[in-house]
């Protein structure tokens, strides 16, 4: 019968790479955690760890296991947090996963107000790539929440969010197109562009919105880094395509929309029905986002506020 300790002591080494760092941390010994281990693999049927001569790494069973592994210990850690919570008590810590745009443009003002709200609950925060990246966290169990856009075959409760809006930056004397005035993408298809790296999901969104509009983007640099794009565009290196929402204060560039329009939306879901903890959160995180379409506003002029396409409010 395997116990949440034996799955503990697994994750522990194949994390560490090492019997001796994981009973360190662990405060075993490490003839118990090597038994513990064994009786593991006993219980699975087959090895899961494989001992090299400087490392450990886990077998094609042991990867298997591993994710369902992290993903027990994640509701037990759940199961005690809501125990906690039911007990009056305001300590606690939720664990929340997003992309890295989300974590720039929309998260800072949520838990600036959560932490004023809650002071006595740590956020531990997991920033991914790509929206495939997150999924997959999600689905291992390494977070209380996601962020992100909608994962498709999700088994578990979604909150839509909303439609986020993406921007053009453009250096500030790039002016060829009126204040407010949507920006073709077809005619920007001559342009080197501030791309971004393989492997992030926003790289997989530029070349979409310019593939549709009948051309692939040159890049002229790529950045790992999403809030890096507009500075590159307004230093003058191409238009970069950008979430609205994590344009810095004091821009020096030009903001303009798209034409056609580029969106992608967004929701908050989690593996099974939220503890209180978390569902006070997403509560909080959707009152926020009907904030996005003012955001934008802000960016540009009157009359892209005007424009009827730009969504309000997509809330379900």
């Amino acid at each position: 019968m395997t116990t949440l300790r034996q799955f503990e002591y697994l994750v522990t080494v194949v994390d560490t790479g090492s019997f001796t760092r994981a009973a360190e941390l662990l405060h075993v010994t490490q003839p118990a955690l090597s038994h513990q281990v064994r009786a593991l693999e006993k219980a699975v049927g087959g090895p899961l760890l494989e001992r090299l001569p400087r490392a450990v790494r886990p077998t094609p069973m042991g990867r298997a296991v591993l994710p369902h592994a992290r993903a027990a210990l994640a509701d037990a850690e759940r199961l005690r947090s809501a125990a906690r919570q039911a007990a009056g008590l305001a300590a606690g810590e939720l664990e929340l996963a997003t992309v890295y745009s989300v974590s720039l443009g929309i998260l800072p003002p949520v838990l600036r107000e959560w932490r004023a709200a809650h002071p006595g609950v740590r956020i531990r925060l997991r920033e991914f790539a790509h929206a495939d990246e997150l999924r997959a966290a999600m689905a291992a169990g390494q977070a209380d929440v996601a962020v992100g856009t909608p994962p498709a075959d999700w088994e578990g409760p979604i909150r839509e969010l909303g439609v986020e809006e993406f921007v053009l930056a453009l250096p500030a004397g790039d002016d060829a197109w009126a204040e407010g005035a949507r920006v073709p993408l077809a005619a920007l298809a001559d342009r080197d562009w501030v791309h971004y790296a393989p492997g992030n999901g926003l790289a997989d969104l530029l070349d979409a919105a310019c593939a549709a509009a009948g051309f692939r983007p040159r890049a002229a640099v790529r950045t790992e880094q999403t809030a890096a794009a507009p500075l590159l565009a307004a230093a003058g290196l191409g238009p970069a395509l950008v979430p609205a929402n994590i344009v810095p204060p004091g821009f020096d560039g030009l903001v303009r929309h798209p034409g056609p329009p580029v969106r992608r939306p967004l929701a908050a879901y989690t593996r099974t029905r939220p503890d209180p903890l978390t569902a006070a959160f997403v509560e909080l995180l959707a009152r926020r986002a009907r904030l996005l379409p003012d955001h934008v506003a802000g960016l540009l002029s009157g009359s892209a506020r005007a424009a009827p396409d730009v969504a309000a409010d997509g809330f379900s």
